[in-house]
């Protein structure tokens, strides 16, 4: 049987509260309101340093039951707002 893709307003449900979790994590003050799932995260926003990632996935866990391995994760992850959220999903189906 085929793994079926997540109905298009759950993953925009899972992206909303990703971004939800980068404004609140990353102190943007409401600028994620700005971001689209292609919106580039890693290298683009100043705020996401490397402990800036720890504490993100550290909430990303907390808000969403996740358990993140470090073999999980890689720079990919945090390319966009789209590859974290699809990310999040894929964490979540699992």
């Amino acid at each position: 049987m085929a793994l079926q893709s997540p109905p298009q307003e759950f993953k925009l449900d899972i992206t909303k509260e990703v971004l939800r979790v980068l404004d609140e994590v990353l102190s943007l003050q409401g600028r994620s309101a700005t971001f689209t799932r292609d919106t580039p995260l890693l290298g683009a926003i100043p705020e996401l340093d490397s402990m800036a990632v720890v504490t993100l996935i550290t909430t990303l866990e907390e808000q969403f039951g996740l358990t993140i391995d470090d073999d999980d994760i890689d720079g990919a992850t945090f390319a966009t707002v789209g590859s974290l959220a699809d990310f999040v999903s894929g964490k979540m189906a699992a």
